[in-house]
């Protein structure tokens, strides 16, 4: 196997100037880095990009934590992410929280002692911003609220409730129903502050039909990382809601909402419109196209992999963002 040494006698340098290069640490001149390169070109040598990250103080390894990976949204965030990180030379350490016990408390420890050089914490959590502030690490959260000190990425999900609520005062919508997770995570930090930015969009469109004076109706479907739960909430929305023109929910229950009004003879979209929220790949498996509030993987995982970066180089200049949504409307809706 080609090493170092290798590379630093076919150059004519010492091992030294050959770690200076690969490491870009300290000064070379041009001439000895081309020398160097020309060296691991011809050796066909590949740096050890883990001994590098040592070298730095660093492990080139980011922990994401998700609720489960069997949801198509936080899968395509995974994917996302890891592809961002990638770009950045960082590798991605996935840890599902509802299909590994105290995954978390792992990664948080993996975190303190340094095996880790940043956390994106994308599940809910029972800790309080104080526990989260005294880690004193990168930390990045991802469409949940861990505390003042710690920077969030969401999706702008109140102009997600704005885009649904134009929809469907311009389609005549009469009877709005809307799937989501508990009720409770409206309002788990009290006075109407909440953990869960994702139901912003609900509370939004909430309050522009009530504006309007249209009917709507809210069924839960159980925690994110319920699937299962998901296809039952569907069907007691057709059974308690006969009478409505508009569901709306993630891709998963829109998909469902779908396949249950083909089921009751259901035209979609004339009798009744499916909007899906998330925009995933499942949302075009419904067996026909969907309008779709569409989430922004690519924006979302750059700026998570921008955050991640300043905070291992301790840029405390780190800020919050909103990543826009989209509204993507089926030609039948236009």
């Amino acid at each position: 196997m080609v090493g170092m040494r290798d590379v630093a006698k076919k150059a004519g340098v010492s091992a030294s100037s050959v770690s200076l290069v690969i490491n870009g640490t300290g000064y070379v001149s041009d001439d000895m880095r081309k020398r160097v390169e020309s060296a691991m070109r011809e050796l066909n040598y590949v740096p050890n990009e883990l001994a590098r990250h040592f070298y730095r103080g660093r492990t080139g390894i980011v922990g994401v934590i998700v609720p489960t990976i069997r949801h198509p949204f936080f899968s395509t965030l995974t994917s996302a992410l890891q592809h961002e990180f990638a770009s950045r030379g960082l590798r991605t350490m996935l840890c599902s929280t509802a299909d590994v016990e105290g995954g978390e408390s792992q990664y948080v420890d993996m975190l303190r002692q340094h095996s880790l050089d940043a956390l994106v914490v994308a599940a809910h959590t029972v800790h309080d911003a104080e526990y989260w502030s005294s880690i004193h690490r990168p930390i990045i959260a991802f469409d949940r609220y861990l505390g003042g000190d710690i920077a969030q990425v969401s999706s702008d999900h109140e102009q997600g409730g704005r885009l649904l609520a134009d929809l469907l005062l311009r389609t005549g919508a009469k009877r709005v129903v809307m799937a989501g997770g508990p009720r409770s995570q409206f309002d788990d930090l009290g006075e109407g502050r909440t953990t869960f930015p994702t139901v912003r969009y609900v509370k939004t469109l909430e309050q522009r039909l009530d504006e309007a004076h249209i009917r709507h109706d809210y069924f839960e479907a159980g925690e994110v990382n319920d699937t299962e739960g998901i296809h039952p909430a569907v069907i007691r929305a057709f059974k308690e809601c006969p009478r409505m023109d508009a569901f709306i929910g993630s891709d998963v229950a829109a998909a469902f909402a779908v396949q249950e009004a083909r089921l009751r003879g259901i035209n979609v979209p004339k009798k009744l419109q499916v909007i899906a929220y998330d925009g995933t790949m499942v949302a075009d498996f419904a067996g026909l196209p969907m309008t779709v509030v569409q989430q922004d993987f690519t924006k979302i995982a750059a700026a998570i992999g921008e955050r991640v970066e300043a905070q291992i180089d301790d840029d405390e200049r780190v800020r919050d963002a909103l990543i826009p949504v989209t509204l993507r409307e089926s030609a039948t809706t236009r």
